[in-house]
């Protein structure tokens, strides 16, 4: 049985934030896209959540409670608990994640 893949508020509000600036600065049609290939991410983890690494930020303070997979530049990072894959947030990996990391998911 596959898991529910739930997005938190920030997630979404990560995804529009990406979808808006690549509207904005590039194409409409680019958009689309981008977000046809995050979502495709997001059936994947709905049949194998386990395929994800852990993030190497998290991984070096030895939190293995979240997961990432990738649709380069942008970093998917995600938690399983029971049947549910919570996508946590959706950024652009070439910002400074290990801050970013802290901020959003430690709450430092």
């Amino acid at each position: 049985m596959p898991f529910a893949v739930l997005l938190t508020n920030d997630a979404a509000r990560d995804l529009d934030e990406i979808y808006d600036y690549i509207a904005l600065h590039d194409a409409p049609q680019k958009a689309d896209f981008v977000l046809e290939q995050i979502e495709k991410a997001f059936s994947m983890l709905a049949k194998s959540p386990e395929r994800g690494a852990y993030p190497k930020e998290l991984l070096s303070l030895g939190i293995r409670e979240y997961r990432e997979v990738f649709f380069k530049p942008y970093r998917i990072i995600y938690r399983v608990m029971d049947k549910n894959v919570y996508i946590l947030l959706i950024v652009d990996g070439r910002r400074d994640m290990q801050s970013l990391l802290q901020r959003r998911l430690l709450g430092a």
